[in-house]
């Protein structure tokens, strides 16, 4: 089983690990990357980490994710993890379109496995957890990104793109960063100045709204506007700005705190817009204090397709739900070996010989 997952770390991290382990009152926050579909791959991690590991911790967990990441987090911040989680990974993998899938249709099919992930109390729970504390991030827009219009909305994401592809912080004109979180702790960031942030408490009014804007990729599914507490307009999918996240999280926090990511890949892109540029990665301040585990290639490997599931399966099984299920449930299965190794690494204590430095993947 040993090789399956991979361990990196910063340097902080990796010293403190090296010393004591990991133990689960070491971590102070995890994140939660943007993906779509990448996801399942992590299912059995999740369920390792969350429903078996931080089991009867009492100190604030701050959980911070961007489209699926909150999704995903929401699923866990239930009463009981399992069982959210349950319901959300079976009503994901049961989705279902017509062959070819408008917005409206995709949103709603959405909304409907937000509904069945949340269930009748799930928004209570979230909001009331003894220690997960949930953040959702989001994006805010300006004109012309704001418009549901297609030919504006895409005129307004290709310049957007050009502007990042100078500075991440030409996003700005673009967008703002509102970040919808849990109201009885405030998240452990240090100052964020490369784009305008916003902080919204969550609240009964706004988590779902929250949700479904966190997770609503341009182009694909509508926006979600004017969301309560917070300021009006357009919201769109968290990852635009935030996608696997460079970000000072515990910039200012607990001297002995680290971040947690479990993670699909061992790449870390900071946003959307920088996917096709290889170049663009995250300060080395951010990831000091991180410790991202992800799959190692030799398990992707060993998938069906050789790959982890991805949005671009709507497409190759379009017409034939029954295989994309059946494949995305076989990644599903052998993804809980990763959740088995993690357990094994950290109870052992055999984490400290296999971290390896994060610098190796910058």
């Amino acid at each position: 089983m040993a090789g399956n997952l991979v361990f990196y770390a910063g340097k902080y991290a990796m010293e403190a690990i090296g010393r004591e382990g990991l133990r689960p009152e070491m971590v102070k926050a995890v994140l939660g990357a943007a993906g779509g579909p990448k996801w399942l791959v992590l299912h059995g991690l999740d369920h390792a980490i969350f429903c078996s590991w931080f089991k009867g911790r009492s100190e604030p967990l701050y959980l911070l994710g961007s489209s699926i990441g909150a999704w995903r987090f929401a699923a866990v911040s239930q009463k009981d993890a399992s069982e959210g989680l349950g319901r959300f990974l079976s009503a994901y993998i049961e989705q279902s379109y017509s062959p070819r899938p408008g917005r409206e249709e995709i949103t709603s099919e959405c909304a409907k496995i937000c509904d069945e992930m949340l269930g009748e109390r799930g928004i209570e729970e979230i909001l009331s957890h003894p220690f997960m504390r949930l953040s959702a991030f989001t994006a805010h827009c300006k004109w012309p990104v704001a418009s549901e219009n297609k030919v504006l909305l895409s005129l307004g994401l290709a310049d957007a793109a050009v502007y990042n592809g100078v500075h991440r912080a030409g996003l700005r004109f673009f967008f703002d960063r509102v970040i919808f979180s849990d109201p009885r702790n405030s998240p452990p960031f240090g100052e964020m100045s490369d784009i305008a942030t916003r902080w919204v408490p969550l609240s009964a009014a706004n988590l779902k709204d929250a949700l479904m804007a966190s997770g609503s990729i341009p182009l694909v599914m509508s926006g979600v506007k004017d969301i309560a507490g917070a300021p009006a307009g357009m919201y769109r999918d968290g990852g635009v700005l935030d996608y696997h996240f460079d970000l000072p999280v515990l910039g200012d926090g607990d001297e002995n705190g680290l971040i947690l990511f479990p993670h699909y890949s061992n790449r870390i892109i900071p946003g959307w817009f920088d996917k096709r540029l290889p170049w663009r990665g995250p300060g080395e301040e951010h990831v000091d204090r991180m410790l991202m585990v992800c799959p190692s290639g030799e398990f992707i490997g060993s998938l069906p397709h050789k790959k982890i599931a991805d949005r671009e399966d709507f497409a190759f099984f379009r017409g034939r739900d029954a295989e994309r299920i059946a494949y995305w449930n076989g990644v599903v299965a052998a993804g809980e070996s990763l959740g088995e190794e993690f357990l094994e690494a950290v109870e052992t204590g055999a984490i400290r010989e296999r971290v390896r430095p994060i610098s190796e993947i910058m």
